[in-house]
Parts: C-alpha cells; structure tokens; sequence
C-alpha cells in the first residue's frame, strides 16, 4: 500500500560525496524528501545528519547501482513505499587514474563500462515508470563533464560520452510523453575526483558544489 507524503520525492544516485551530496542536501533543504544512494553506508549517515541539522528528510539506500537485484528491489520499494518519483538525479560515475589512450588498462575500461554506461542503462527502464506515475511531469537529471573530453580521459570520456548519448536519446523520446529529461554540463568544483586529476589547481577558483547544487536546482524547479 502506498503512503501519502505531503513532500516531492526525489532520487539521488551518487549522493554520498561531491555534486550528489550536495543536491540531496538542496533537495532536502527545499522541502524535498530524498533518497539518497550511494555505497557507503557511513558517507550516507553523515549526509542524513546534515539533512536533519536543516530539517530535512532522507531515506539512505546503501548499495551499489551495478547491482541490477539491488536497484530493482529499490525500485520495488519505491513504489509499494509511495508510488512514484517526482525526479531522479543521476551523479554516481567512475573516473579511473589518467592513463594515455594506449595504455588505459582493462581493469579500468570495466569498471567505466559497468558503472557509467550499462549501470545508467539498466536503471532507465527501472526508474521511467516511477517518473511517469507521478501526478506532475517529472525529471531526470544527468550530468554532463566537460573535463571528460581532455587528453589522457579516454576511458572516463568515452564511457561518459556514452552515458550522455544514451540520456540524449531518451530526451527525444520522451520530449512529448514521458518524463521531462535534462542534460546539464557541470561547472568545474573542487571535488575530491577533480583534485586527482588537478593536483595543482587553485581550488579556490573552482565552483562550490552547494552553489552549483543550487544553479541546478533552479533548473530543475523550472
């Protein structure tokens, strides 16, 4: 039996650090319920406590999205739990060590192939009905990176190049029917993936994750 719940709900996966994080928490502060997943269970709790520092509200999904089981039994609960989404935010990605396009080891065009491409493809199908059974037309959120398309990024860009061809696609689709889906490129932040590959940037220069967070959500309440 679904429950009544007098908030928006929205999906956050790749809520445990960096631009998720800080969405859910803009969610979350613009009176958002958000479930948060991501695959620590700790980085998840710590987030769950700033949402309720601002009175916020959050419900933690600690697992890993290329798990199809996991993300189906979410999805199941989702919808005996409420019914619906309202929007799905989707930040989670995997950026391996820079590696020249000749030498990106297999290891690592894996773990981009697992997580950026086929995880992003096996949770649309999930997902779109949940974002369709809500009263209003819904979202989807995907972040574009243009720091994805540089020298030494092969396997991150093109695994993300992909991902976004993959959402650019179901933006057409469902441009009449369906949900409403943004593609929004990133301003550059001074995110713990970016210092890996930035060691010497000044950060200070970069864009705050909280602020982009708030950028987006402009566009998203648009």
């Amino acid at each position: 039996m679904t429950q009544k719940h007098d908030k928006k709900l929205a999906l956050v996966t790749g809520a445990t650090r960096g631009l998720g994080a800080a969405l859910a928490e803009t969610l979350a502060s613009n009176g958002w319920h958000v479930v948060a997943l991501g695959r620590t269970l700790g980085a998840l709790e710590e987030l769950d406590d700033r949402i309720k520092a601002k009175d916020g509200t959050a419900t933690l999904a600690a697992m890993d999205i290329t798990q199809d089981d996991a993300i189906r039994h979410l999805c199941r609960d989702i919808h005996d739990r409420w019914g619906h989404l309202d929007l799905w935010v989707h930040t989670a990605i995997h950026a391996p060590p820079m590696s020249p396009a000749d030498h990106i080891a297999l290891k690592d065009w894996e773990k981009c192939t697992a997580i950026n491409i086929r995880a992003t493809g096996m949770m649309i199908p999930m997902i779109a009905p949940l974002l369709t059974a809500a009263s209003e037309k819904a979202t989807a959120l995907f972040i574009d990176d243009p720091a994805a398309r540089a020298k030494f990024m092969g396997a991150y860009g093109a695994s993300k190049a992909a991902q976004i061809a993959l959402a650019r696609a179901w933006q057409m689709e469902s441009a009449r029917i369906g949900a409403r889906v943004l593609i929004e490129e990133a301003a550059a932040m001074p995110t713990a993936t970016r210092a890996r590959f930035f060691p010497g940037e000044n950060r200070a220069a970069l864009t705050p994750c909280h602020q982009e967070a708030e950028r987006l959500m402009r566009i998203i309440a648009d």
